[in-house]
């Protein structure tokens, strides 16, 4: 067993069937621990007074070079010769934290693990939901009534805001918002259980309340509403780069992020796709109709985005505004910018395509659909989207009848 070195430590990998430990020969009790994702941290292994084995976290290798985290085992072990037991009174601390500080704590170690997006998305539900609510309660104090209570007050609106009329428009409550801010808080109290912090997930228990499926829907007669509402708009100076992306939207069946935050470079009209290169099923390609991309063919890009934010670098985000005063004009109601996405699916199953196709075509991860080809989209779904994003245009600009098929460039192998 060598003296443990930057370049023994560099050289360790990942098991796939649990932990990897190195041991230094130098100082007993000293090593290395890697976990199964490839996290790797400094570790103390000692006995305290009553002859108790204890195992103590130094900390994160690349963040403490070996020889540091050397100096302050040996201040630990130190400790433990003097009677102190350096684990049992980190526990201590650890479990007197507050709800917020644990939050803050796993939104660290998540970083570079979980997905950017994803941690972006806790981070806001974090700050809007769980510090308002419970974040000054104790971890230890938590009770499944209080994660219940977590969740009505969120349903409720407490949390609730309005932003004004800059971007970003209103932050609301409701079932959705409320049953993944608890999904997540389980996640966390979990990364809290595992590290011994408390002995049970207080979250998992409760029963959240089911989001339902999305019924609502635009009919043929609905989108010529809504084309007429967005050309009288148009005319009066509305926000073109707004109206693109709804029609795009509703032309792609895309979800609203994946919209919004699109940059020029993953656009693909040659190929009938967009390179996606991340979703919320990770990297794909999308097929894209003609009439989709018809529709964003003259809007400015700015920035690297093809909806450009007003003013600053950044992308375009007041949508549910701008939607909202759309359907008003056009006297529609109950449109979300979800039920987008929606018409889009509702259209395709009209022309009888399958679920499976479907699927394909909103981006949902099917094998043997989406992943046929690690480079080129699959001939089938582009033609389809080419299909249902022509019969959508058609009804947009007035024409509810069939619409006219715009034939598309094979995609490229």
């Amino acid at each position: 067993m060598p003296k443990l070195t930057k370049r023994l430590v560099d050289a360790m990998t990942p098991s796939p069937l649990g932990e990897v430990f190195l041991w230094d020969a130098e100082l007993k009790g000293f090593g290395v621990r890697m976990m199964p994702s490839g996290v790797a941290s400094y570790i103390l292994k000692y006995r305290n007074r009553e002859g108790r084995q204890r195992k103590l976290a130094i900390g994160r290798v690349g963040a403490l070079t070996t020889e540091e985290a050397r100096t302050l085992a040996r201040q630990k072990l130190a400790e433990v010769a003097h009677g102190a037991d350096p684990s049992a009174e980190r526990q201590q601390i650890r479990q007197a934290i507050t709800i917020a500080e644990l939050c803050d704590l796993y939104v660290t170690e998540a970083e570079g693990r979980v997905k950017a997006s994803t941690l972006a998305m806790d981070k806001s539900r974090i700050e809007r939901h769980v510090k308002p609510l419970i974040g000054k309660r104790t971890v230890i104090s938590l009770t499944p009534a209080d994660v219940a209570k977590l969740q009505s007050d969120i349903i409720a609106g407490k949390t609730a805001t309005e932003r004004g009329e800059g971007r970003g428009g209103v932050t609301t409550g409701g079932k959705g918002v409320a049953s993944r801010t608890v999904g997540m808080l389980g996640t966390i109290l979990e990364f809290a259980r595992k590290r011994k912090v408390v002995k049970e997930n207080v979250a998992r228990g409760v029963e959240r309340p089911p989001e339902g499926k999305q019924r609502r829907f635009l009919k043929p007669a609905e989108m010529k509403a809504l084309g007429a509402a967005m050309r009288e708009a148009a005319n009066d100076g509305e926000n073109e780069v707004a109206h693109a992306a709804i029609r795009f939207l509703l032309l792609s069946g895309c979800r609203r992020m994946e919209v919004l935050s699109l940059p020029v470079d993953w656009l693909d009209p040659e190929g009938g796709c967009i390179r996606f290169g991340d979703t919320k099923s990770g990297a794909q390609i999308r097929p894209i109709g003609a009439s989709a991309f018809a529709a964003i063919a003259d809007t400015p890009r700015r920035n690297g985005w093809v909806f450009p934010a007003a003013r600053g670098k950044g992308h375009f985000v007041g949508l549910p505004k701008v939607l909202a005063r759309l359907c008003e004009k056009a006297k529609l109601e109950d449109v979300t910018v979800h039920v987008l996405r929606h018409s889009f699916a509702a259209t395709a199953a009209e022309m009888g395509y399958s679920e499976l196709t479907i699927a394909g075509l909103l981006g949902h991860s099917v094998s043997g659909v989406t992943a046929r080809y690690a480079h080129v989209p699959d001939n089938a779904l582009v033609s389809a989207a080419n299909r249902v994003s022509a019969r959508i245009a058609a009804a947009l600009n007035g024409d509810t009848g069939k619409a006219k098929v715009v034939q598309m460039a094979r995609a490229r192998r």
